[in-house]
């Protein structure tokens, strides 16, 4: 019975961790869609406003959400690392490929490791120094003899996902007090008047088509944050990392539809050894928890 029970949480997790690619996929294909017309300060500043209207009817209905473990403070660092992640990744959409894009935020489960490593005294061995090399390789390969080169788009895209590893590593923590609902309404509520502080020296009211994208990106960015943050609570991290890779070819697929991008086999090649070093970084932080 135990068996049949953790098969059917594992396959739950892999239909919510193939939710969550598709969406996390048509957030960048909205924010490319948007075409530069709204300032990337402007875009998080009205995802964070629709994602709380999305969980407000949930707040309302628990209010116990609220109750958190940690300081006011300690959540509020973590939503400015989020704020400014999200905006390195919707400058890094709005400017480069966004396969190339897509493919240099796999970088973030190894810069993971070697935050551990580095802040937190992890030992991460030799199998993690592979990963490691594997995947630095891969991105390298994307920046190195691609037509586009180091372009500031992938400079943002490596910023967001140096970013997005200190967020894991400050969930490490947080995480051992309060809920993924608490964390999830807390950095909402936060980001909201933090990403309007600095979105008003850039803010222009939006036109309709835009602010009708963006309300459409508040609802699946929050959608999504929910149904990974789920799929991770359902099965080990690596189980549910690989699905999130169905992200790279769903966003191929949109750039080359709606925006005529080809994909440079340089692309390729480097997304699949980014690929594999983050399913090797997520394998290696699985077997850590274990122990």
């Amino acid at each position: 019975m135990q068996v049949e029970e953790r098969r059917e949480r594992v396959s739950a997790a892999v239909l919510f961790a193939i939710g969550a690619a598709v969406l996390a996929a048509s957030d960048a294909v909205i924010v490319r869609a948007l075409n530069g017309a709204v300032h990337p300060f402007v875009i998080a500043f009205f995802r964070a406003l629709f994602g709380i209207v999305v969980v407000l009817p949930f707040l309302v209905l628990r209010p116990q959400m609220l109750k958190s473990t940690h300081t006011v403070s300690q959540h509020a660092v973590r939503a400015v690392f989020k704020l400014f992640a999200m905006v390195a990744f919707f400058a890094a959409f709005s400017m480069g490929p966004l396969a190339d894009v897509t493919a240099i935020a796999f970088m973030s489960p190894i810069f993971v490791v070697l935050g551990a490593a580095l802040l937190l005294g992890e030992r991460p061995g030799l199998a993690m120094f592979a990963a490691a090399l594997v995947g630095f390789s891969g991105a390298m390969i994307i920046v190195g003899p691609s037509p586009s080169g180091f372009t500031l788009a992938i400079g943002l895209a490596l910023v967001g996902a140096l970013l997005q590893a200190g967020i894991q590593l400050i969930l490490k923590s947080m995480s051992r007090g309060d809920s993924t609902s608490t964390l999830v309404v807390w950095n909402l509520l936060l980001t909201v008047p933090i990403s309007l502080v600095m979105a008003v020296p850039f803010f222009a009211m939006p036109g309709n088509r835009e602010l009708a994208l963006l309300a459409l990106q508040g609802v699946v960015g929050t959608t999504c944050m929910g149904l990974m943050t789920h799929a991770m609570s359902l099965a080990p991290a690596s189980i549910v990392a690989p699905v999130d890779f169905l992200r790279l070819p769903l966003v191929a697929i949109g750039g080359l539809a709606l925006f005529n991008e080809s994909v440079a086999l340089t692309t390729v090649v480097g997304a699949i050894l980014i690929c594999l070093a983050a399913l090797m970084a997520a394998r290696f932080r699985g077997v850590k928890a274990s122990n």
